[in-house]
């Protein structure tokens, strides 16, 4: 089965709760062991490397307690995928997805920059609500970009957000209902978008039927 992302916002979960769901793809015949780790503020790197490009950070020194599922033998580096932290946000990094020609002549993709391998090392011990998890990866997208396109959800109690990465730019969405998104195709019903384009800041909501 393909990466899947499901997402159930407060208005479809029958006690008003947000959840958040991925399943992680592999390459036919091949199985990638992953492990849960509780991640405390002292095991949080203050310096990061990537395995895969030559990007590096420090890191800020003043991370939350989370949990992540990297790669358990972790020669393609962390690779943490999915986690909760202590302020009960929500992170799942990431839903692998493309693009076409077009827009990445205009926003092209960055080969030093991070992916999947990094994200929820770089942000999630770092937010206390979905809101600033969009914000956080958006600025470090912002200056560093990324060299793949992917799908990033974050939950709180009270909302989801899905980033969807480019280059350099990145689409925010919220989630009040629920989606289904696969490496190929997204189902939604009644799908109510704010979008937020970076670096202009630019907010819209439009109403989105798609089956």
């Amino acid at each position: 089965m393909a990466c899947t992302t499901i997402l159930v916002g407060k208005k479809a979960s029958y006690d008003g709760s947000t959840m958040i769901a991925r399943t992680e793809d592999s390459q036919s015949g091949v199985f990638t062991p992953k492990e849960f780790l509780v991640v405390t503020p002292e095991d949080q790197p203050r310096h990061y490397q990537s395995v895969l490009s030559n990007f590096s950070i420090d890191l800020p020194d003043n991370p939350l307690r989370y949990t992540s599922v990297p790669d358990a033998l972790g020669k393609d580096g962390i690779w943490g995928e999915a986690g909760i932290n202590s302020a009960n946000v929500a992170m799942s990094a990431t839903e692998t997805i493309t693009t076409n020609a077009r827009v990445l002549g205009a926003d092209p993709l960055v080969k030093d920059g991070f992916g999947e391998e990094d994200m929820l090392t770089l942000v999630l011990p770092y937010i206390k609500t979905a809101r600033e998890g969009v914000l956080r990866l958006g600025q470090l997208l912002e200056t560093y970009g990324t060299y793949e396109s992917n799908g990033i959800a974050f939950s709180d109690t009270e909302e989801i957000w899905w980033l969807v990465t480019i280059g350099l730019q990145d689409v925010f969405q919220t989630m009040p209902m629920l989606l289904t998104q696969t490496n190929l195709v997204s189902i939604t019903m009644s799908l109510k978008i704010q979008t937020t384009i970076l670096p202009h800041q630019t907010f819209e909501t439009s109403l989105i039927n798609i089956t």
